[in-house]
C-alpha cells in the first residue's frame, strides 16, 4: 500500500465546509466548547462517519469515537484525531485538521476497500482549547485519568453555565464511561503553530517531544486611591506591581534559552477607571519549556520573585499555579519518521511548542504526532492559514503511520 494516497480536494472541500460553521468576518472561526455551534460541527463530523460506515460512541465527557472495524476486532484499536472547539478569534485549522484528516484517512481506506488489521477509530475530544472552560484538554485529560469527570462537568464558564449542562443542550453528554477503550496507538495531525517547519523548508515536523506547561492565576491586592492627591511613596499601587511581574516573567523565559517561553495573555484591573490608583490585579502567567528541570527552575524563579516583590511593596501578591502539564515523549514518533520517508517527504525532527490532547494520550499508549506548516507560523488567530498541499501531506503521512501501527497491533496481555 506504498502508493496509496489521500484525495486532497476532498479533504480541503471537508475543511472548507467545516470551516462555515461559526465562520468570522476576519475570515476565522469561533467555535467555543459546548455551544451550540460546536454541537452543529459534531453533528457535522458524525454525519460523515455514519456514512463511511463507523458505528459513533460517546463518552460521559462528551468525547467521540467513530470506529471502523479490522480484520481482528478484538486487536486494541488504532486512533487518531483532534478537536473541532476554536479560541474565540482562531482559525479555520487548529484541531480541526487533525479531525478531517482522519475522516480522510476513513474516506481513502473505505474507497479503497482496504480491509486493516486492527480497528480504526477516529475521535472529537471535548474543549481541547481551554477557552470556555478551564484546563486545556479537558476531554483527553479526564479520559487518561488526568482529571476527574465529576469535577469537570461541573466546571463553568463565566456566565456560570455547567459544562455538563451545556453538553447535554448539544446532545454530546454521553453514557460510555471514559477511558474504557481498547486503544493500541494514538496519532493526531496538526498544523505546527509555529514558524519553524516554514522556515526550515520542511513538509512534515516529526513531533519528538511535547512541551512542557505552567499555568498560574495572579493576584496582587494594594489600594485604591486618588491619582492626583496621592504621592509617589505613598502609594500602593497594584497595577505597577503587575508591571514589574510581567517584566520578570519575559526575564526568565529569555534567561532560560533556547526553549524558555513566558507569557502574560489575560489581565483585569480593579478599579479600572483613569482616575484611580489601581487596587487590584489578576492576570495570567504561562511558563512552557520542553525540559523539565528547567521549567523547575524557571517556577522556583518566578515564585521567589513574586514573594520578594510582596515584601519589598506591601502589597498582597497571591500566585495560584493551579496547572501543570509535564514534558510529554512521543513514542509513536518512528511511526511518522517512517511514514514520511515512505511517502517521499521532506521531515525533521521538532518539539511542540503548545499542548495538544496527543500529549495526554502518551500517559496510556505509544503516541504519534503530524507536524506541518502553517503561514508564518500563525495559529490561534483568525488569520490562520496553511495550503491544500501542506494538509495532503500531513494526512497522507497519518495514514501510512496508522497503517504501519495496525499491521504491528498486538492483542494486549
Amino acid at each position: 500500500m506504498k502508493d496509496l494516497r489521500i484525495n486532497k480536494d476532498r479533504l480541503w472541500n471537508s475543511l472548507m465546509e467545516m470551516a462555515k460553521i461559526g465562520a468570522t468576518q476576519k475570515g476565522g472561526c469561533k467555535r467555543l466548547a459546548a455551544t451550540a455551534l460546536d454541537g452543529q460541527a459534531r453533528d457535522l463530523f458524525v454525519k460523515w462517519c455514519k456514512a463511511e460506515g463507523c458505528t459513533v460512541t460517546v463518552d460521559k465527557m462528551g468525547n467521540i469515537f467513530a470506529r471502523r472495524e479490522g480484520k481482528n476486532s478484538n486487536l486494541p484499536a488504532v486512533v487518531t484525531g483532534s478537536h473541532l472547539d476554536t479560541q474565540p478569534t482562531g482559525g479555520k485549522f487548529d484541531g480541526v485538521f487533525g479531525v478531517l484528516a482522519g475522516l480522510e484517512v476513513l474516506r481513502t481506506l473505505t474507497e479503497n476497500n482496504i480491509a486493516t488489521n486492527a480497528p480504526f477509530e477516529f475521535t472529537v475530544w471535548t474543549n481541547e482549547e481551554g477557552s470556555r472552560f478551564q484546563p486545556a484538554m479537558q476531554g483527553s485529560g479526564v479520559y487518561v485519568g488526568r482529571f476527574d469527570l465529576a469535577v469537570e462537568l461541573a466546571k463553568t464558564d463565566v456566565d456560570g453555565l455547567v459544562l455538563k449542562d451545556e453538553l447535554e443542550k448539544i446532545g454530546y453528554l454521553g453514557e460510555e464511561e471514559p477511558g474504557s477503550r481498547n486503544i493500541g496507538a494514538f496519532f493526531e495531525t496538526h498544523i505546527e503553530q509555529g514558524p519553524i517547519l516554514e522556515d526550515e523548508d520542511k513538509m512534515i515536523g516529526v513531533v519528538r517531544l511535547g512541551q512542557g506547561i505552567r499555568w498560574y492565576d495572579i493576584s496582587i491586592t494594594g489600594r485604591e486611591s486618588h491619582a492626583g492627591s496621592t504621592p509617589m511613596h505613598l502609594r500602593y499601587d497594584a497595577m505597577l506591581a503587575a508591571s514589574k511581574i510581567v517584566c520578570e516573567i519575559n526575564n526568565i523565559a529569555h534567561n532560560n534559552p533556547p526553549n524558555g517561553l513566558g507569557t502574560v495573555g489575560f489581565m483585569e484591573v480593579y478599579p479600572n477607571s483613569r482616575n484611580t490608583i489601581p487596587g487590584s490585579v489578576k492576570f495570567s502567567a504561562d511558563l512552557r519549556n520542553p525540559d523539565p528541570v528547567v521549567l523547575a527552575k524557571m517556577d522556583d524563579e518566578l515564585q521567589g520573585y513574586c514573594k520578594n516583590l510582596a515584601q519589598e511593596s506591601n502589597l498582597e501578591i497571591d500566585v495560584d499555579h493551579f496547572w501543570y502539564f509535564e514534558p510529554v515523549e512521543f513514542n509513536a514518533s518512528d511511526n511518522v519518521k517512517i511514514a514520511a520517508k515512505k511517502c517521499g517527504y521532506s521531515h525533521m525532527d521538532i518539539f511542540a511548542g503548545a499542548g495538544h490532547d496527543a500529549c495526554y494520550m502518551a500517559d496510556i499508549v505509544p503516541s504519534g504526532m503530524v507536524f506541518t506548516p502553517c503561514k508564518d507560523g500563525i495559529s490561534h488567530a483568525e488569520i490562520e492559514d496553511t495550503t491544500a498541499e501542506q494538509c495532503e501531506a500531513g494526512c497522507n503521512v497519518l495514514m501510512h503511520a496508522m497503517l504501519e501501527a495496525s499491521d504491528n497491533m498486538k492483542v494486549k496481555v
